[in-house]
């Protein structure tokens, strides 16, 4: 293994990774001038909710993604809670997606706002990896009016440490050959994998910095941390990190699922979840041109004992038909006591689409609701996610609960 590490980093790629600023809180900010300069947080300040991200205005008070609303509010109270709108950062996403293709099409997405690209041999079309990354950012601005910080290197890791270092709006280069330089003052957390549980092993052994690691060999950390936890220090240290950036990686479920303010106490409510739920799915997998023969229903309560309960279905891509199936979980599970804090609905055993459309015995009736579905997706795609939904008063549910 070490071998074929080694040989792979004298023939250096080039592989970028770009990660867009505060996304979220940038996003509103753009959107609503009377926001700018201020600290933004997007997600909500009750007990059970969470930060999705907050401006670089609230981080400078502590705040970060994935900490407690209440916990933020505490530590920035003067921080301007904004509800999230998935559906519009989608769509900037993938505008920014779009200025990724134009370099080439070997992009790893990793979430809404970061992805890695592979640009290796596209010197003769576009210049060195520095010359693509400066050339990225000033086209995403123009696209988007937000700012990317891309850092560039020979490894995936190295690519992304650096996009962090100077943020935000920042463009960072480890030239080839420098990648152990780069790493050396960087403290031990920067190593993926290397959380609270984990630091605490490294520092007991005089490893505070990458530095301290790239001292060991690779027999002196498998000895002192077991075969998995030592190679990995000893790879990323080193910036030795061959995998591959995975343009065709496809996902295994497709999935959404929502945390809510005030428990759901009625079947009502939770109906209207999971229809809500179930269309976001459909959606999702009509757009991805997939089917699935699966579908996971997940239920948490108020005391956090979650149920996950699931059903083989002919393949289907079909709102409905996933909306009918997750109902009949649901029934088989709550009586309506306890409360409801979380539902979620997933697509598994997803395959091509064609595989749903094959062999029925009700083509007529498959063809109507498919008719259907393409008319509600075209209204969708010209007037936004909220612009139709199956029956009731269009209400949509959110972390603070249903038609809120």
């Amino acid at each position: 293994m070490l071998a074929t590490l080694l040989k792979m980093a004298d023939s250096p790629r080039t592989i970028l990774h770009a990660d867009m600023d505060a996304f979220y809180a940038a996003i509103e900010q753009r959107d609503r001038p009377e926001l700018r300069g201020k600290p933004v947080i997007i997600g909500g300040s009750g007990p059970r909710q969470v930060v999705a991200t907050a401006s670089y205005e609230a981080r400078a008070f502590g705040v970060h993604s994935a900490m407690p609303g209440v916990r933020a509010k505490q530590l920035c109270p003067h921080g301007i809670f904004v509800r999230p709108r998935p559906q519009v950062y989608e769509a900037v996403s993938q505008a920014v997606q779009s200025v990724f293709a134009r370099y080439t099409d070997r992009i790893e997405p990793l979430s809404l706002d970061e992805a890695f690209l592979d640009v290796t041999g596209c010197e003769p079309l576009f210049g060195d990896g520095a010359a693509i990354a400066a050339m990225i950012r000033r086209d995403v601005f123009a696209a988007v009016q937000l700012t990317v910080s891309v850092g560039v290197a020979s490894c995936k890791f190295v690519a992304k440490v650096a996009s962090d270092v100077r943020k935000p709006d920042g463009l960072v280069v480890v030239p080839p050959g420098q990648e152990r330089a780069f790493l050396a003052p960087l403290p031990v957390s920067r190593l993926w994998g290397i959380g609270a549980k984990t630091e605490p092993l490294l520092q007991a052994r005089s490893l505070r910095t990458i530095g301290d690691v790239q001292a060991r060999s690779h027999e002196q950390l498998v000895c002192d941390f077991g075969e998995h936890l030592g190679a990995h220090l000893f790879v990323l240290a080193n910036g030795l990190d061959a995998r591959p950036v995975e343009s065709e990686r496809e996902a295994k479920t497709l999935g959404h699922e929502l945390t809510f303010e005030q428990d759901l106490v009625t079947a009502e409510q939770a109906h209207q979840v999971l229809l809500q739920l179930s269309e976001q799915v459909g959606r999702r997998l009509r757009q991805q041109d997939r089917s699935a023969r699966v579908v996971k229903l997940k239920l948490r309560h108020p005391d956090f004992t979650t149920l996950l309960r699931q059903r083989t279905i002919e393949a289907t891509q079909d709102d409905l038909v996933l909306y009918r199936t997750a109902v009949d979980l649901l029934r088989a599970c709550w009586r309506g006591r306890p409360g409801i804090r979380l539902l979620g609905v997933t697509a598994a055993g997803l395959g091509a689409a064609a595989a749903a459309k094959q062999g029925s015995l009700f083509a007529v009736r498959d063809m109507r609701a498919q008719k259907v579905l393409a008319a509600m997706d075209a209204i969708r795609d010209r007037h936004g996610e909220g612009a139709v939904r199956r029956g009731g008063p269009g209400q949509q549910s959110t972390p603070w609960g249903p038609g809120v």
